[in-house]
């Protein structure tokens, strides 16, 4: 079994290559590490466009994360994680100042619950995708988050099982780059 070592304590770059012939389907490559993924189920693509279902090929920073504090212990991480409560809603509308950003509930333009009914949030972390430089329409909510069962697609985001994610967790920090070839 492959793992981080304390020379690799701190992961600069997290690699996310297409698997062939299953374009929603990753191996995500973590120092020596390669974990299953889920990526959008529009698979990847240069052009970014809000509700396309495409993963942006790019090189995005780790900025922070959100944990589901009710449903998991906070776990070890050089990455700031918030505790998601009930209010908490991420704008995905384009047309809204508030676009690709935290907002709280009520909220009535569209948005996206970061409180979930599933696991997939319980630990979701928040990719520089159209975050700190922002542009209308072209895409939000690129998170970096737990997988459905079977790796099923996601809406844009990279997903991977709960217990790949708390292997890693420890390892990330703020400005890690996960880099989707």
């Amino acid at each position: 079994m492959s793992r981080i070592t304390s020379d690799e304590h701190r992961v600069k770059t997290i690699l996310v290559r297409p698997v062939a012939k299953n374009r929603s389907r990753a191996i995500v490559q973590v120092g020596p590490l390669r974990l299953p993924a889920a990526l959008g189920r529009s698979g990847r693509t240069s052009r970014k466009r809000e509700g396309d279902g495409a993963t942006p090929i790019a090189a995005m920073p780790l900025l922070h994360g959100f944990l589901r504090g009710d449903r998991l212990r906070a776990p070890a991480s050089g990455l700031s994680l918030r505790r998601i409560r009930p209010s908490m809603l991420w704008c995905d509308a384009p047309s809204h100042p508030s676009y690709n950003r935290l907002v709280r509930a009520p909220f009535r333009p569209s948005h996206e619950e970061m409180r979930r009914a599933d696991e997939l949030y319980d630990i979701c972390l928040v990719l520089d995708w159209n975050v700190t430089s922002r542009r209308r329409h072209c895409g939000s909510a690129i998170f970096f988050h737990l997988a459905r069962p079977g790796y099923e697609p996601t809406a844009g985001c990279i997903a991977v099982a709960r217990r790949d994610m708390l292997r890693i967790l420890p390892h990330l920090r703020r400005g890690t780059t996960v880099r989707v070839l």
